[in-house]
């Protein structure tokens, strides 16, 4: 173990003591993509989970009025306007959503400096484990369909705090954020793995091609969206009612967006396939609860942002292996390859289509 991780380790211990935790078993949960870590706490009679989430490990997330090249200079956190290790974000939007009765964690304790929390334990019911043996799919996307509708119907504010200190600025999820994301795809899809070079006019025109692309996707007012809203990240709370059935975790990153974008995070999973059978419905089902009039318009700003998403997603499998060493998302690149296709089968993506065709022809049939 290395000095940090063992300084780590004590100002874990510490804040566990101070908050009446400290005669608890501390079991951590397996790592995924993040830098964050996880621990379930048991003392015998209570549960819950700590969070840690060191600032030092992410780059600076974007201020409130930063310019394009403000954020540039500040990296990929600021660029993409995602919120890094910062509890205040996490704790602030948590509070937002739990007022309004949506199962976030609730907050016991935290340390923002630190960059630790101790928050509800929601259980071990992810959507994901239950599907199918223990829960009928169908029942469970309507139930999330029916909570990202409610999301989008909500007001939320700009700015969120924390009841006991902190506050976080909610941003736009601009088309430099958006666009950003999208390159993940240049910069690690095509040229670590198809071995493509990409120059600066090549650079340059899939940022015009994706500014065309993004401004048909303009087709309903914007809400909060969650931006990692799939079966890894909701809980299964049967013993609540209405929308709060459904928990949510990993909600930090939160912009205001077009709701379409977290329909397509729950039904173009990485991870798991949805039931053909349910797509449609399903999309159907939040134009209605969500109380949409422009359905033509929700399709394209679903296949557009689908499209966007699953860009950055096949950047995120390649980066993962190479420069992070988890190679465990590349098996998957097959399934983001059949919901890429269908993504970029839509009028609005012609263009991005023939711009993959001729420089990444193997993004659409990908191979583990």
């Amino acid at each position: 173990m290395t000095t940090s991780e063992n300084d780590r380790g004590g100002a874990r211990h510490d804040f566990l003591q101070a908050h009446g935790w400290g005669d608890a078993r501390v079991i951590p949960f397996p790592g995924d993509a993040s830098t964050r870590s996880y621990f379930r706490l048991d003392d015998g009679a209570r549960q819950a989970i700590l969070m840690d989430a060191p600032a030092a490990r992410e780059t600076a997330s974007c201020p409130p009025g930063a310019s394009v090249e403000e954020r540039l200079q500040l990296g990929y956190t600021a660029t993409a306007r995602l919120a890094g290790n910062n509890i205040a974000a996490f704790a602030g939007i948590a509070e937002a959503l739990t007022q309004r009765g949506f199962s976030a964690p609730r907050i016991e304790a935290a340390d923002l400096d630190a960059g630790l929390a101790i928050i509800e334990d929601l259980g071990d019911g992810l959507f994901a484990r239950l599907i199918p043996d223990a829960a009928h799919e169908g029942i469970l996307y309507a139930a999330a369909i029916d909570a990202l509708a409610a999301l989008y119907r909500s007001s939320f504010p700009d700015t969120v705090h924390w009841r006991e200190g902190g506050r976080w600025d909610v941003l736009e999820y601009d088309d430099t954020a958006l666009i950003a994301e999208s390159e993940l795809f240049l910069d690690w899809y095509a040229a670590q793995r198809a071995g493509v070079t990409v120059s600066d006019d090549m650079r340059d025109h899939w940022r015009g091609l994706w500014r065309d692309a993004l401004a048909q996707s303009r087709t309903a007012e914007p809400g909060l969206v969650l931006r990692d809203f799939h079966a890894e990240n909701l809980i299964w709370l049967p013993e609540r009612e209405g929308l709060a059935r459904v928990g949510l975790l990993d909600f930090q990153d939160a912009l205001f967006g077009h709701p379409a974008y977290d329909v397509v995070s729950l039904l173009e999973d990485l991870r798991r396939d949805v039931s053909p059978g349910l797509h449609q419905a399903l999309k159907d089902r939040f134009v209605e609860k969500a109380r949409l009039t422009d359905t033509k318009g929700f399709e394209a700003a679903y296949s557009i942002l689908g499209a966007q998403r699953n860009m950055k997603i096949y950047g995120f499998c390649v980066r993962s292996a190479v420069r992070d060493g988890k190679p465990k998302y590349l098996p998957l690149l097959p399934r983001m390859s059949a919901h890429l296709n269908r993504d970029l089968a839509h009028p609005a993506l012609a263009d991005v289509r023939a711009f993959v065709e001729r420089y990444v022809p193997d993004a659409l049939k990908a191979q583990p």
